[in-house]
C-alpha cells in the first residue's frame, strides 16, 4: 500500500495519540541475515547456521539479530508515511525502550505500524516520539502471537 503523505509537520498533529499506518508485509531472507552479520561482526550460529539452529536452537532455525529488526525501523516507516514540504533532513534522535518478545525466523515477513505519541518543537526541529510495533509473519503466512519488536522511537525533523 503506498504511504500515508502529508503536506508537512503540522500535518501530523491531527495524528497524535493516533495510528498513522501500517505497512506491507517486509521478508527477512537469510541473505540479508547473513549480510548484517557481517556488517556488525556478530557471526553467532543461531543467525548463521540452518542445520546446526534446527537441531539446537529453541527457535528450530536461524532467526535474525534483534538489532536487524530495529535497523529496518527507518525502511519501513518510509513505506508508512512521507511529508512532502518543509523538512531538510531528518535525524533518529534514539530510542527510549526497545523490546524483541518474539524472534524474526529466517525467510518470515515482519510489518510495522506507526502510532505518533508526541509532536514538539525542540529548537530548530520538530521532535516526534512514534511507538513502533513489528509484528511477525511465518512462511505459511501464520501470524505470531507476540510482536518481533516493541520500540518509542524519537526522531527529528529540522526545517
Amino acid at each position: 500500500m503506498p504511504p500515508v503523505t502529508f503536506k508537512n509537520l503540522d500535518a501530523l498533529n491531527v495524528f497524535v495519540g493516533r495510528e498513522i499506518a501500517t505497512t506491507d508485509w517486509f521478508e527477512i531472507t537469510q541473505e540479508r541475515i547473513r549480510q548484517f552479520a557481517e556488517a556488525t561482526e556478530d557471526r553467532q550460529w543461531i543467525h548463521l547456521d540452518p542445520d546446526r539452529a534446527q537441531r539446537e536452537s529453541p527457535f528450530a532455525a536461524t532467526i535474525a539479530h534483534g538489532f536487524l529488526t530495529l535497523s529496518l525501523l527507518s525502511h519501513l516507516s518510509q513505506q508508512a508515511f512521507q511529508i512532502q514540504e518543509g523538512v531538510g533532513m531528518i535525524i533518529n534522535y534514539g530510542l527510549n525502550r526497545v523490546r524483541f518478545p518474539a524472534p524474526v525466523h529466517a525467510g518470515s515477513r515482519i510489518r510495522a505500524s506507526f502510532v505518533l505519541q508526541s509532536l514538539k518543537d525542540a529548537g530548530n526541529a520538530r521532535e516526534a516520539i512514534f511507538s513502533v510495533v513489528v509484528e511477525g509473519q511465518n512462511r505459511q503466512g501464520q501470524a505470531q502471537a507476540k510482536p518481533c519488536c516493541v520500540a518509542e522511537w524519537v526522531i527529528r525533523y529540522y526545517r
